[in-house]
């Protein structure tokens, strides 16, 4: 009995590293047409009577404006290009602020990489499990993906809107264009909503969001030339 649950465990880890390893591999160069926060919102619409809506359309990089990737980065994580999937510094700066400020929302230390990870892999939530387990996937990312497909992936899959998914998709929502056409402002009006874009919306921005969208266009400026020094 005991060599049967031991075997039973050696198969369920070989088949647990040989799935994930093959589906970020896949992901690589497959469209992640959808991700398991779409399918838990539609389910939490459902649930509360409300309208079910998912917008999403999935475009590649090159199909966006090239504002989109340069906001994110001002506003989610200045040293994409410096880090390897953890940027250490940001999550101390956070810890500490968390510690000395207990009155204040929660900060987070992620990166972008992380948030796809998080994204396309896993569900949301603050437990040890779900946090080992985005820790894996970011490794797995940064391994296999180039700089480039993690921003393609993460501006198709992160959550802009009450069911909306994607820079394509709050494009067409909130601006009437398609992403290649945002302008600088818009894209940094939708970046500065992204910390939390089912409170702050890129429609109908309320001042807070409009003054931190001004502090990402002043931060894009260092991020373009930073990235002309990584993107070949």
């Amino acid at each position: 009995m005991l060599k049967l649950v031991k075997k039973t465990i050696r198969w369920i880890v070989v088949a647990f590293f040989a799935s994930t390893i093959l589906s970020v591999v896949a992901l690589r160069f497959i469209p992640v047409w959808f991700t398991p926060l779409m399918f838990i919102r539609c389910y939490e619409q459902a649930r509360d009577g409300r309208e079910l809506k998912m917008s999403h359309h999935w475009v590649p990089l090159s199909r966006m404006s090239a504002d989109m990737p340069v906001a994110v980065i001002a506003s989610e994580d200045g040293r994409f290009y410096s880090h390897h999937g953890f940027d250490f510094k940001a999550i101390e700066s956070a810890a500490r602020r968390n510690i000395t400020e207990k009155g204040k929302n929660k900060l987070g230390g992620s990166t972008i990489t992380q948030q796809t990870a998080k994204n396309v892999f896993l569900w949301p939530g603050r437990s040890w499990l779900r946090k080992g387990l985005e820790a894996y996937f970011t490794m797995l990312i940064e391994l296999t993906w180039t700089k480039e497909r993690i921003l393609e992936v993460y501006l198709n899959s992160i959550e802009m809107g009450e069911g909306i998914y994607g820079a394509e998709a709050v494009a067409q929502e909130h601006f009437r264009i398609p992403a290649e056409q945002l302008t600088e402002s818009q894209c940094a009006l939708i970046a500065a909503t992204l910390p939390n874009p089912r409170r702050f919306s890129s429609l109908n921005p309320s001042s807070y969001v409009k003054k931190r969208q001004r502090q990402i266009v002043r931060e894009m400026r260092y991020v373009r030339t930073h990235m002309k020094d990584n993107i070949k």
